[in-house]
């Protein structure tokens, strides 16, 4: 089953850290293209982060855009780690944080919220945006972006710990639950 749910380099894998690192570089000179892009190696990225963290397909766009926007006016200030993800990623959370503190509000995901990110996954069969989307519907809120921030953006456990301030501990433990539903689930259904 292949699920496309982040833009991948040419070698099938996660973003290129050296390749962003360039393209907020880039940024920082005010270079449109670098940012066009950033947008296309990491969007799918950050707005499923959004959207796993808002619950609401139009909040997580918002964010989206908003993000984006932050990178291009932050870029300068960006000093490369070897982490941009981590670094775009922290943006989107601390939006999200803002968002979701001026609504004061959090609500269930509903399942309809993901089919249209899953249509633009050109990658995923219709079976499997019919499973991914099962699935999430499964997993609690902390659960999915734990799993959306390992199995699809790439990032380590230690690091998802770190970005969604949780104990190490903790996200093992509730990254290996999910997984485990995930799988009891899919085996009792195929």
């Amino acid at each position: 089953m292949i699920i496309c749910l982040t833009s991948a380099n040419d070698s099938g894998g996660e973003p290129d850290s050296s390749r962003l690192d360039r393209c907020l570089w880039a940024i920082a000179r005010e270079d449109s293209q670098a940012l066009a892009e950033l947008y296309d190696c990491t969007s799918p990225s950050v707005y499923a982060f959004a959207l796993s963290i808002l619950k609401n397909t139009q909040d997580a766009e918002d964010v989206l855009h908003d993000c984006y926007l932050q990178i291009y006016s932050a870029a300068a200030k960006y000093q490369a780690s070897g982490k941009p993800m981590a670094w775009i990623l922290t943006i989107t959370r601390n939006l999200c944080l803002l968002k979701l503190r001026e609504r004061r509000r959090m609500a269930d995901l509903p399942p309809e919220n993901w089919e249209p990110y899953l249509e633009a996954c050109q990658s995923a069969s219709p079976e499997d945006r019919l499973i991914l989307t099962e699935c999430m519907r499964l997993l609690s809120d902390e659960e999915r972006q734990i799993v959306i921030l390992h199995a699809v953006a790439g990032f380590k456990h230690r690091e998802t710990a770190k970005l969604l301030e949780l104990p190490l501990s903790t996200v093992l433990s509730k990254y290996n639950r999910a997984m485990k539903k995930l799988k009891n689930h899919i085996g009792k259904e195929y």
